[in-house]
């Protein structure tokens, strides 16, 4: 099966060696997660941004610790997900009950980096989202100054160049 791409519009992003399509419709978070409700008053779906799925490299798996229906609130750590390169915690980023964890994954973990804004979603959460969650724009201020970062740290000079 093909993996799904998000629909809408989309804002294409280039900068230095990395290019992405950002969905315009979602909300963002600087951790480089996703947020997107099917209806207005569905469960946000939340995902991990290609930006965040490139830096953990070739994805292994995703747990979380918690059932349907356990409150979350934005900040609190929920589960893991473990990459060739990284294990890191994932949070958090809208406030209410956890829906569950996207059972897709248990068979097939790279849609979480072949679609990564349709069906590689990690988890939903009934309630609201982040309040300080950004739009496509804002999000691609966030981008941009941490791939500056980043290549500055690297000694490399202007990405736009």
């Amino acid at each position: 099966m093909t993996p799904r791409r998000p629909a809408g519009e989309v804002l294409r992003y280039k900068r230095s060696r990395f290019a992405t399509r950002l969905p315009k419709h979602y909300r963002y978070t600087r951790a480089h997660y996703w947020l997107h409700r099917e209806s207005d008053d569905g469960p946000w779906r939340i995902g991990l941004t290609t930006f965040a799925t490139r830096m953990l490299g070739d994805l292994v798996e995703c747990n979380f610790a918690l059932a349907a229906g356990d409150p979350v609130r934005v900040g609190q750590p929920i589960g893991t997900i473990e990459g060739f390169k990284a294990i890191s915690d994932l949070y958090a980023v809208a406030e209410g009950r956890f829906a569950g964890a996207n059972g897709a994954l248990d068979m097939d973990i790279t849609l979480v980096e072949s679609a990564p804004y349709a069906d590689g979603w990690l988890y939903a959460v009934d309630g609201a989202a982040d309040p300080d969650s950004l739009d496509v724009e804002g999000y691609v201020s966030v981008l941009d100054a941490t791939i500056d970062r980043m290549l500055a740290a690297r000694g490399e000079g202007d990405p736009d160049a």
